[in-house]
């Protein structure tokens, strides 16, 4: 009787830490403020969530407005005289706006801003319309701005967790993007 025991307790023991690891995080009181490429949350209180299907009908039928999150690094101030600066080439949802840099946890005021501007006017200044917010699959950056979104006030808004990585698999199309113009940090 002992030995069944035993190998059960083992058993329990070895599966334990691989049940905790297939398990998705919970969500967390405020934003997510490190780790930002890291498993995300099934759900976002007070935001739909869409799956690629859901994403693709909206897009087709142009219901929602699509807001892309990626960060981008900007062009360093001190670089070099002569210095050859390339932006990293971003394809995303066709006619998306995209707004980087507006999903980390803690906004200076100027992003902040920028991200209320963009959300205004990707909505026509109506809060009650659809707005489509990711970025690439596992980034906390669109959970933060779609939970940002809600705290600004907008009641309609649906977070896209697989972002443009699911979007692609499903064999979507994706477009050049440019960023909308950041403020000055």
């Amino acid at each position: 009787m002992r030995r069944p025991l035993a190998a059960a307790l083992v058993a329990a023991m070895l599966a334990g830490p691989a049940l905790a690891q297939q398990q998705e995080p919970f969500e967390p009181e405020g934003y997510r403020t490190d780790n930002y490429r890291a498993p995300v949350p099934a759900t976002l209180q007070g935001a739909r969530v869409l799956t690629t299907a859901e994403t693709e009908t909206i897009w087709r039928a142009k219901s929602g407005a699509f807001i892309d999150v990626l960060p981008r690094a900007p062009k360093p101030k001190n670089l070099p005289a002569g210095t050859v600066w390339r932006d990293a080439p971003r394809k995303n949802i066709p006619g998306s706006v995209w707004l980087p840099d507006t999903g980390y946890g803690a906004l200076p005021s100027a992003m902040d801003d920028y991200l209320q501007r963009g959300l205004a006017q990707a909505s026509h200044g109506n809060k009650a319309a659809l707005l489509v917010i990711y970025c690439l699959a596992d980034c906390w950056m669109s959970w933060n701005a779609a939970k940002r979104a809600l705290a600004y006030g907008y009641s309609n808004v649906a977070w896209y967790p697989d972002g443009t990585d699911g979007w692609e698999r499903a064999n979507l199309p994706t477009e050049e993007a440019q960023p909308e113009p950041r403020p000055e940090q």
